[in-house]
């Protein structure tokens, strides 16, 4: 085993890994719930970017329900930058699969 030629192929995905990153970083997914009463918006560093309500949604009788429109609004927009990210990074990987490892942000 060529250990330059290997080291070099690590230099190389690292450098993609870090291109998929930034370029990650940079894209947005949205999650609307209760048929886009609440909506949010996260960004590939897993930032909430934006929460929308809309005026329907509030109902000061079931608070409850609005905090659970939030939560589940928030909860899938985490889910899809996760498979934003699994799908981003493992591209920069070209289809490695290394055991144990796991990509940055999932």
């Amino acid at each position: 085993m060529d250990i330059q030629k290997l080291m070099k192929q690590a230099q190389q995905m690292q450098a993609k890994m870090q291109v998929a990153q930034e370029e990650l970083a940079k894209k947005t997914v949205t999650a609307e719930v209760a048929g886009g009463q609440v909506t949010a918006v996260m960004n590939g560093k897993h930032e909430l970017v934006s929460l929308t309500i809309k005026p329907e949604a509030m109902d000061a009788d079931d608070i409850e329900f609005l905090q659970d429109m939030v939560l589940s609004a928030v909860n899938e927009a985490v889910r899809k930058v996760e498979a934003l990210t699994e799908e981003e990074m493992g591209g920069a990987m070209g289809g490695m699969n290394i055991p144990g490892m796991k990509l940055p942000g999932m």
